[in-house]
């Protein structure tokens, strides 16, 4: 028997995945990064690609054991389909880094937090590459 739960029609749609090993690397390698209390939050602009934004999840095991890290990622899971990714452009990838304090955090304020965290990354222009440890200026 099924529970009930919302008709098809009422729920949200759920966000296109990231999947591909290399599509996480290069948002961490080339991507904007932003600091918020329950994740690290990376955007980086696809190559001509207006479709629809990607997200991946990535809960590392110093986070926390198995159980911790599967509720996690349940959780950003359910908040990015809820409404945290209304925020996010079309042709960019986004990948959340979780921390440990994801597990404690009220879920309203982990909508919150992503809902912001976006709105800051889309304003400061992820589109800016990041400088790697050798392009930067060496002091004599």
């Amino acid at each position: 028997m099924r529970a009930q739960g919302p008709a098809e029609e009422e729920r949200s749609p759920r966000p296109e995945v990231l999947r591909r090993r290399r599509d996480f690397m290069r948002v961490s390698r080339v991507g904007a990064r932003l600091a918020m209390p329950a994740f690290t939050l990376q955007a980086a602009p696809r190559d001509g690609d207006e479709a629809p934004a990607r997200f991946g999840l990535t809960v590392t095991k110093k986070t926390a054991g198995a159980v911790g890290r599967n509720r996690i990622r349940r959780r950003l899971r359910e908040a990015l389909r809820l409404g945290g990714a209304l925020g996010a452009k079309p042709g960019r990838d986004y990948v959340f880094v979780a921390r440990s304090a994801t597990l404690a955090a009220d879920f309203s304020d982990l909508v919150a937090q992503m809902t912001e965290g976006l709105a800051k990354l889309n304003d400061r222009g992820a589109a800016k590459p990041r400088r790697k440890q050798e392009d930067r200026p060496r002091e004599p």
